[in-house]
């Protein structure tokens, strides 16, 4: 009986145990999550490639579509055409700006406010002095825009200032629609003021000396504050504004506090070297002050380089000297803004 007794406890134990491992191992796999599954991407140097493809092919393809639309309509203030070489130049230039986006990590928003920000002054230009309707020289910005929206938006990832990601700072911001349209509106009102003070004292002048063939320069010296009688002046404001929004405001406002950033606020001069107090002095900023300044400078050179190719090469009769002073007048609109999206950014 006593054996019995005790060949019943073992079994006892040993069930006991084997409960005790199962729920053991069951709790170990509940604790432990999934493995996600590894989606397989192709290698960057791949992908930048077909996003420099895919760009050009949805240039060509739209502008080909927009000329055949439109009856080459641009055809008649482009004069004998662009040459090999100066179509070669302006490839180079948007090779460029593609291999830029992609080596700093732009999203393809950031590619579509840089081409909205370096095409959208030759749009204001043919619309408003050369006569060409407004919905064509619509259309050509919107290519310029879409060729290089998509690649990025196709190969990259959104950043998390624009997808407005979980745990990025001040994701609120970035997400609130009242601060994007504020900071838009914000952004317009730079270029507005800007562009009725260049119209007030520089564009008659340098339009009548360095664009030979213009039909009119009378939008310039009648242009009222703000662009108001002109839908065309106020609808790409706005879109400057939105994208100098895009491209400079949504970045800096969702940039963390770094580690240089708490080394720079514990800077002691009366200890520090000479080449030390000096680097501080030059590049001592924050890391949100780098990033305005940094996007900025980049969006005025886009602005610079893109406003004169796009108007010394494709307008005829644009004088090099009337396109540098026409592009200077965006670049100073851009700097501005970038300053001011600064200083709200710091609020």
């Amino acid at each position: 009986m006593a054996r019995v007794k005790e060949a019943a406890a073992e079994a006892a134990n040993s069930v006991a145990e084997g409960t005790a491992a199962a729920a053991a191992e069951a709790a170990a796999h509940a604790a432990v999550p999934p493995s996600p599954k590894r989606v397989a991407r192709l290698p960057g140097p791949v992908r930048f490639a077909l996003a420099v493809v895919l760009s050009f092919a949805l240039s060509s393809l739209g502008r080909l579509f927009v000329d055949h639309c439109s009856n080459n309509e641009i055809g008649g203030i482009a004069g004998e055409g662009i040459s090999r070489k100066e179509l070669s130049i302006l490839a180079a230039w948007k090779l460029f700006g593609l291999a830029l986006g992609w080596w700093y990590d732009y999203d393809g928003f950031d590619l579509a406010a840089l081409a909205l920000l370096s095409h959208g002054p030759v749009t204001f230009l043919i619309s408003v002095f050369y006569g060409i309707r407004a919905i064509t020289a619509g259309a050509y910005l919107a290519v310029d825009v879409v060729s290089a929206f998509v690649p990025f938006l196709l190969l990259r990832r959104l950043s998390g200032a624009h997808a407005a990601a979980p745990g990025v700072p001040n994701r609120d911001i970035v997400a609130d629609r009242g601060i994007q349209v504020l900071t838009s509106l914000h952004s317009a009102l730079v270029y507005s003021v800007v562009l009725f003070l260049a119209g007030r004292f520089v564009l008659p002048n340098t339009l009548v000396l360095y664009f030979e063939g213009i039909p009119t320069i009378q939008p310039a010296a009648d242009a009222p504050l703000l662009g108001f009688g002109s839908p065309t002046t106020q609808l790409l404001s706005l879109l400057f504004g939105l994208a100098a929004r895009t491209f400079i405001f949504a970045p800096l406002v969702t940039t963390p506090t770094t580690a240089e950033d708490r080394k720079n606020a514990e800077f002691d001069p009366v200890s520090a070297s000479l080449g030390q107090t000096v680097a501080w002095n030059l590049w001592g900023y924050t890391t949100r002050t780098k990033v305005s300044l940094i996007r900025t400078a980049v969006a005025m050179l886009f602005t610079a380089v893109g406003t004169y190719l796009d108007t010394v090469l494709v307008i005829s009769g644009v004088e090099p000297y009337g396109a540098a002073v026409y592009a200077g007048v965006w670049v100073i609109a851009t700097l501005v803004t970038g300053l001011s999206l600064r200083y709200v950014g710091s609020i």
